[in-house]
């Protein structure tokens, strides 16, 4: 049998790939007729699940729980408590610290006590505020520094340490230092926590669930219901939106809709108001960061030394993984030739706070600008000179960590052509000009970099599979353990499967990701959804595409270079046929057309005991140019003009990718400087509704907001099609905002550092500016 052509090598013309399609969905998205799970057709008998705790308690031993009015209340079926648990009362990522149901304590204001099943969810509702539960108070740990005079911790501390920072910093020729405060977000996903529970026969169970994770959905309600893994099947069409939120907080509402389904025989459903939503669920961590920088007369950064403190909340949840990518990200783009970098995971008396879109990743990046910044203003120098000037090189490249930073000359490259587009020099020169003349308003501007590592930090996670079937009608079934949140995932695997088989998109069916189908999968999460699920599914076609070929060279009698696979159809010399013609030629010969094709993400090596190793499989570079106007009398602040250009390698899909940019930028911009969380002295999450929490609007967008992708030579490491990712790199894309603020803000007294903490909202500019003043009076 004539051995097949490698199709990695053929050349063709791309028909799919790196073409602005539409997402498969976006018509559905915009007529809303796209189902999501409160839209599937429910059971006969589906019953409602809402969670019931404990109102007028923050933190203590549960004393007493009366639920005889809960459960004589009308259409109540069942009331579940951590007693009703036939398995192991955890719905942790892998720690065993996060029970589903409150078993004698509450461990934070917000903390589900029990479960309430009735036949509709209103019902449900009314009877979950009848509980009466008594509860001992316990005073609670709120913030980082009650943690530390606690010593309470989730995790052990962590850092990163090269050379000899003490004596770097006693060779700088001038040492700053500061603390400022990074707040945390929520993830305001606009369809919330929800999952539908159906039981299967043989004790079975079907869940529905709004996942990033399938997978560890799957194991955590075996193991809430003790039994085998096999017997749950996870499945996820898409979310409306998930942003970390629903990586490892989507266990707890898929476990209480199992039990619930267990309990009871009838499919159970359980859908989250939004306050609750808010108050149960974790955010992004929030940091108090403590640095000092030594530098030299230019500002060239000689040593650093940097702790960060993060409020991790009650338990452990995914605060390694997040913790330690905010060291990652802590040299931004720049290079410390001495370095201490320090993580402490603290504890605290609050929900527990998780994955969210960057993953620690924007906190650590925002602390070196905020450094950056500083150099800047102590030294009378522009802080785009002082960016560029401690930029990774050819000679200093290697990170706090160890991993050399191979294509510094693209984020040179790409900065360069930023600073060029933008205007950078002329701007600046007309933001002078202005705040000379002007006493109430100032403006600020700021150029800043991203450079973003890709890949989980965790090696295990860096793997992927896919499911790909060929039918004898020339269709293709696709199925991957990716799952899709609105971000186009399902879009870009089903351009690379119809461009390796040579089909229109109509032809290629996307379907649920289902653990049946693919299993023991990592979360959608790390920015590598497409790298590793994309690549899963072109191996799967493309051993299914050589299977076809020896076929066809042994029926025709040709070398595998006279075929080609096109436009639905299959050249054999000069005869053609469709290929479904094909298809059923193969099937009637016995020639299997079904694989399920898995990727490892070759070269990671990161060991994170020894602090050894390569974490990332490349860096994904941005830049942005942030322009601002505030008031010095209100606080408010707007944003005049923003330019962005972001390198995503050779996009799958350019039209995607811009909206990936563009909306990660404005989730970033949100947390930076509206989004503030607000807990009062007792533990009560205070902004737990949109009345109180203030995401972006249509009306925050620039004015003038200018987006362009970076035109390169594409990934040199071999990704699919040499893209690369960009989910969570363009969030970091909005320090130049905040850097802007700062800029503004430090107008008003030139050598002086303001004291700004993020979220920069109107009282904190406020704060900031009224400190600067009376610095500027007393000198």
């Amino acid at each position: 049998m004539t051995a097949p052509l490698d199709p990695s090598k053929v050349t063709a013309p791309l028909k799919h790939v790196r073409k602005p399609l539409a997402h498969d969905s976006a018509e559905m998205h915009v007529t809303g007729t796209a189902p999501y799970i409160d839209d599937l057709t429910e059971a006969v008998g589906t019953l409602h699940v809402v969670p019931g705790w404990a109102r007028s308690a923050v933190r203590g031993k549960i004393s007493s729980i009366d639920l005889t009015e809960v459960s004589s209340s009308d259409g109540v079926v069942a009331v579940l408590t951590s007693e009703d648990i036939p398995g192991t009362n955890d719905c942790s990522s892998g720690f065993g610290d996060d029970p589903v149901l409150a078993d004698g304590e509450i461990l934070f204001y917000g903390q589900v006590v029990f479960a309430v099943v009735a036949e509709t969810r209103d019902q449900a509702r009314k009877a979950a505020l009848k509980a009466k539960i008594e509860v001992a108070p316990i005073p609670p740990i709120l913030t980082q520094e009650d943690a530390e005079a606690a010593e309470t911790m989730v995790l052990p501390d962590y850092q990163f340490r090269r050379g000899s920072p003490e004596t770097g910093m006693t060779a700088a020729e001038e040492v700053l230092s500061g603390s400022f405060r990074i707040g945390g977000q929520e993830h305001f996903y606009l369809e919330g926590q929800i999952a539908m529970a159906v039981p299967q026969e043989a004790g079975g169970m079907l869940v529905h669930t709004s996942t990033q994770h399938p997978t560890e959905v799957q194991h955590t309600v075996a193991k809430v219901l003790g039994v085998p893994d096999a017997l749950v099947t996870a499945e996820v069409r898409r979310m409306g939106g998930g942003f970390g939120g629903k990586e490892s907080q989507a266990n707890q509402w898929a476990s209480l809709a199992a039990l619930a389904a267990h309990a009871t025989g009838r499919a159970c459903k359980v859908r989250l108001d939004r306050d609750d939503d808010m108050i149960m669920t974790g955010k992004r961590h929030d940091f108090r960061v403590d640095w000092t920088v030594g530098h030299d007369g230019t500002g060239k950064i000689r040593a650093v030394d940097m702790e960060f403190l993060a409020r991790c909340g009650y338990s452990v949840d995914l605060s390694l993984g997040v913790n330690d990518r905010t060291l990652f990200h802590a040299d931004s783009s720049y290079f410390y030739p001495d370095s201490a970098i320090r993580s402490r995971r603290l504890k605290t008396d609050t929900c527990s706070n998780t994955a969210f879109r960057g993953f620690g990743g924007p906190q650590g990046m925002l602390a070196a600008e905020r450094m950056i910044d500083a150099i800047a203003i102590k030294t009378g120098r522009d802080p785009l000179d002082i960016r560029k000037l401690n930029f990774y090189d050819g000679e200093r490249n290697l990170t706090p960590y160890g991993m050399p930073v191979e294509e510094y000359a693209v984020m040179h490259d790409l900065i360069d052509k930023l600073e060029e587009s933008s205007d950078y020099w002329s701007r600046r020169d007309d933001v002078r000009d202005f705040n000379a003349v002007n006493a109430v308003l100032k403006k600020g501007l700021a150029l800043t970099p991203v450079k973003f590592g890709i890949s989980f930090t965790l090696k295990h996670l860096n793997q992927a599979g896919a499911l790909v079937h060929l039918y004898t009608d020339g269709s293709v079934h696709l199925n991957h353990g990716g799952t899709e949140m609105g971000q186009g995932l399902y879009q870009k695997v089903a351009q690379v499967v119809a461009e390796e088989f040579g089909v229109t998109l109509d032809k290629v069916r996307i379907t649920a990701t289902n653990t049946s189908k693919v299993p023991n999968t990592g979360p959608t999460a790390a920015s590598s959804g497409t790298d590793l699920n994309a690549m899963a599914a072109k191996l799967a076609a493309q051993e299914i595409k050589g299977r076809l070929i020896s076929f066809l060279c042994e029926r025709h009698q040709c070398g595998p270079e006279a075929i080609h696979f096109g436009d639905n159809k299959v050249l054999i010399g000069d005869q053609s046929f469709t290929l479904a013609e094909v298809a059923k030629q193969a099937h009637m010969a016995r020639i299997q057309m079904s694989h399920a094709g898995f990727y490892a993400t070759p070269g990671i090596t990161w060991d994170r005991e020894s602090v050894t190793g390569r974490p990332f499989y490349y860096f994904a570079f941005g830049g942005a140019c942030a322009e601002v106007t505030i008031d010095t009398m209100t606080g408010e602040m707007t944003i005049d003009r923003v330019d962005i250009l972001h390198d995503v390698g050779h996009s799958l899909n350019p039209a995607i990718d811009l909206g990936q940019i563009e909306g990660g930028f404005v989730q970033g911009m949100g947390w930076l400087t509206t989004e503030e969380l607000v807990w009062d002295d007792k533990g009560r999450l205070r902004t737990h509704a949109p009345s109180t929490y203030k995401i972006p609007t249509a009306s925050d967008i620039p004015e003038d907001f200018n987006v362009s992708l970076y035109n390169g030579n594409g990934n040199p490491q071999e990704t699919i099609y040499r893209s690369k990712a960009v989910g969570e790199p363009p969030v970091m894309l909005a320090n130049a905002v905040f850097c802007a603020i700062n800029d503004a803000v430090a107008s008003i007294a030139p050598g002086q550092i303001p004291n700004l903490d993020a979220p920069a909202t109107p009282e904190a500019i406020m704060k900031a500016v009224r400190d600067l003043r009376s610095r500027k009076v007393s000198a």
